[in-house]
């Protein structure tokens, strides 16, 4: 008789199976004998008992409390909190694994077909298409242009984002390229209305995405010296283009933005910002073949690998004008207004995660006897990343208000202004506090934090290039700078008048008091350095400029945390809030000044110890 028996270790079991074989031919020794062969001692030694739970994502709109408390302040129409609380769902139990895919499977570049036709194709997995369609269906796009909500739908559009993002598998890259597009093309009169129209549909079939190829081999910042790239004029009016890009993001795209030189009838071109014109050109020919393009390789990056990112060589891509000739640079602005923005919802979306996986671990882990949530020094580390994230939160919704005024055309001079200077401001500090909170985030989950398959390292990885996208820290102080010099001052008059009325409503506020006296104190210290600074040498200005930007950041953060603390619906954890953002040193501009740190002497000292 052949038996057979599967042993957890239970005796009793195992000597009610004996009493129970007692009539059979397989004996009480045999049994035994099988006993002492499966449950030696510490058996299961190797493995343990115990697993670790993992942290769960639930719906990112039901779990952040300021996103709908300012929804329900500023944009309180039926329906937008259900609607995304809807999209919320699906962000969970659908659009993150499809990320999640995408992290996995990363684009390959395919030169040649089996009979050795050169196809530059750039293949992504199936999630990346999905991830288009649903782009196209939830209107992630669309939604700014469609203007449901008036002056508010860019907020609405941007909360949509702010929501997609972390989870997306960086599809907010083609995103943020196909939106700037879009506004390009819209400010400059409707040159390419085909064009308009496919990349703000909500019909997948019909959905285009949009590169941007600025960047060359001498730098992607300072395209005015920098591009090499020379345009053709063809007899039919269009352009041939040919140069080489060095860094081109989400090449998969449709069509893209570029610039380039025309050349006059000796091939000789303009040198300068002056000689640069804005192109259109579709990526791929009717009959599928790129469009005088090659691509010469993918590129291999620390974090972004969902993001198909090459380097081109254009060898006759036939293009058409956009721009006026020798306006290209005017005409991309706006596109880095919005692709700025984008990067600062990212940075935001990013920092709101890792806070919600962090505390969701904390009520899962337990150490020294005791869960994560009640060890005091852990949720002060996790109260303060909370801080950090909602300070860039109201700052972020800010901007994205201020543009949406600015495309309704009811933005006051004071907020077109403000517009201006706190677009590279709020890019550059949210994209530093990202990095610095998202690494914290990591660390709270102790060596699992480091390890590639939980998903949390490409978290970090992926935080790291808003810092260097769209502007590095250093460049886009430099951009508050001439932000500052071209409006004669006006954008700092406009700061300080709006810093100024926000605080008003916290005067009525005991609790608030000691916050409101620190950001009264560090914007007249801010103003007074701006005056004292205007008569300083080009190169002090130029050398405080990062410091400048960062207290701009933290005096105006403060000043929105205050004014939404004053709300009557406001909670205490909102005053808790202001009051530990207006704990540190809002104006470090101010202190590094007094320290001497802009000193001629000081800069000789610099380049000594590098």
């Amino acid at each position: 008789m052949a038996v057979r028996v599967c042993c957890r270790g239970n005796r009793v079991a195992l000597h009610m199976l004996s009493r129970s074989l007692s009539h059979s031919s397989v004996s009480v020794e045999t049994l035994s004998e099988l006993d002492s062969h499966t449950h030696t001692p510490f058996s299961r030694s190797a493995i343990g008992t115990f697993f670790q739970e993992r942290p769960l994502l639930t719906n990112p709109f039901t779990q952040d409390a300021l996103l709908r408390a300012y929804l329900q302040r500023h944009l309180a129409e039926r329906g937008v909190q259900e609607e995304l609380e809807r999209f919320g769902e699906r962000v969970v139990c659908e659009v993150e694994a499809l990320g999640r895919r995408c992290e996995l499977e990363p684009p390959v570049l395919q030169r040649y077909d089996p009979w050795g036709r050169r196809r530059d194709r750039i293949l992504t997995c199936d999630a990346w298409a999905h991830l288009r369609r649903i782009s196209a269906h939830e209107g992630l796009v669309a939604a700014a242009y469609e203007r449901t909500y008036g002056d508010w739908s860019r907020v609405y559009q941007m909360s949509k984002m702010y929501l997609f993002a972390p989870s997306a598998g960086l599809y907010t890259c083609p995103l943020a390229m196909t939106d700037g597009a879009a506004k390009v093309i819209e400010t400059l009169g409707m040159p390419a209305r085909k064009a308009f129209e496919r990349l703000t549909t909500r019909d997948d079939k019909r959905f285009w995405t949009s590169g941007q190829w600025m960047t060359e081999r001498r730098g992607g910042s300072d395209v005015s010296s920098g591009t090499e790239t020379v345009a053709k004029r063809q007899q039919d009016g269009w352009f041939k283009l040919y140069g080489f890009k060095w860094f081109t993001s989400a090449t998969d795209a449709d069509m893209t933005l570029t610039l380039a030189r025309v050349t006059d009838e000796n091939g000789r071109t303009t040198p300068g910002s002056r000689g640069l014109s804005l192109f259109l050109a579709e990526v791929w020919d009717s009959d599928g073949s790129s469009n005088g393009i090659e691509v010469q390789r993918l590129k291999d990056k620390l974090g972004t690998r969902q993001v198909p990112t090459a380097e081109l060589l254009l060898d006759g891509m036939n293009a058409r004008l956009l721009s006026e000739e020798g306006r290209g640079v005017a005409s991309i602005a706006n596109m880095l207004t919005i692709t700025r923005i984008y990067n600062t919802v990212c940075a935001v979306a990013a920092m709101r995660r890792i806070v919600h996986l962090s505390r969701e671990y904390a009520c899962k882990r337990s150490v020294f006897g005791k869960l994560l949530k009640d060890h005091a020094l852990h949720v002060q580390t996790l109260s303060r990343m909370e801080v950090e994230t909602r300070a860039a939160f109201l700052l972020t919704m800010e901007v994205c208000r201020l543009l949406g005024r600015e495309e309704n055309r009811s933005a006051s001079e004071r907020e077109t202004l403000l517009l201006r200077l706190m677009t590279p401001v709020a890019k550059l500090y949210t994209a530093k506090q990202a990095v610095s909170v998202v690494s914290e985030g990591l660390e709270s989950f102790g060596g699992q934090g480091y390890i590639e398959d939980t998903g949390l390292p490409s978290i970090l990885r992926d935080a790291q290039v808003l810092s260097i996208w769209e502007g590095t820290t250093n460049v886009l102080s430099l951009d508050v700078l001439r932000s500052i010099a071209k409006s004669s001052g006006l954008v700092l008059q406009a700061f300080c008048s709006d810093v100024q009325e926000r605080l008003l409503p916290a005067e009525s506020s005991p609790a608030l008091r000691p916050a409101l006296t620190s950001l009264r104190a560090a914007l007249a210290a801010l103003m007074r350095f701006c005056e004292a600074a205007a008569a300083r040498p080009a190169g002090a200005m130029e050398l405080s400029a990062r410091d400048l930007a960062y207290s701009l950041a933290r005096v105006y953060m403060g000043a929105l945390l205050l004014d939404h603390a004053s709300w009557e619906h406001a909670t205490h954890t909102d005053v808790y809030t202001a009051l530990r953002w207006c704990d540190q040193d809002l104006c470090p501009v101010v202190s590094r000044d007094a320290a001497g740190c802009f000193d001629s002497q000081t800069t000789a000292m610099d380049s000594a110890l590098v």
